[in-house]
């Protein structure tokens, strides 16, 4: 991706392949904003966004490899409970962040609860899934120096860090 210069400011509406609401800006009195080029989105609507002038309305329409990924399997594993934290407490649906095969920091949600043991998915809770966007574009601006120190876009007023 190109040096981040703008910042980007739009309402959303995401939807899933079955049509359902997953998440909107559109009950926040602000627009969402992201720092143009630093993967602040996912790539897809990113791509897309960057053709949009400001006052633009769109249906965007982003694969499943271009949003949060595929489904992968080998991001679902089975663990002993007494690795996990809270182990006496854990409950089908719980969430927390552990390292991945790569030392990455994942996601991971727990799927079963079998015993001693614990089957959790690390991946994304909307990999594999086709996502649609319904954007208005509120606003497109240059980026301010401190902008671009930070690594974000600033609400009104500035950083609130």
């Amino acid at each position: 991706m190109s040096v981040a210069k703008r910042v980007i400011s739009f309402h959303y509406t995401l939807t899933g392949a079955d049509g359902e609401v997953i998440d909107t800006s559109r009950d926040s009195n602000q627009a969402f904003s992201y720092l143009e080029g630093l993967s602040q989105i996912i790539p897809g609507l990113e791509k897309a966004m960057a053709l949009l002038n400001a006052g633009d309305k769109r249906k965007i329409e982003v694969e499943a490899k271009d949003a949060y990924g595929e489904h992968d399997d080998q991001l679902i594993v089975e663990v002993p409970k007494a690795k996990l934290p809270n182990s006496d407490k854990l409950e089908v649906g719980d969430q927390f962040q552990a390292s991945g095969p790569n030392g990455e920091m994942l996601l991971f949600r727990v799927l079963e609860i079998n015993g001693d043991n614990v089957k959790l998915d690390g991946n994304h809770p909307l990999a594999g899934e086709k996502l649609t966007f319904d954007v208005e574009v509120m606003d497109i601006r240059n980026a301010t120096a401190e902008e671009l120190a930070h690594g974000h876009a600033h609400g009104p007023g500035g950083h609130h860090h």
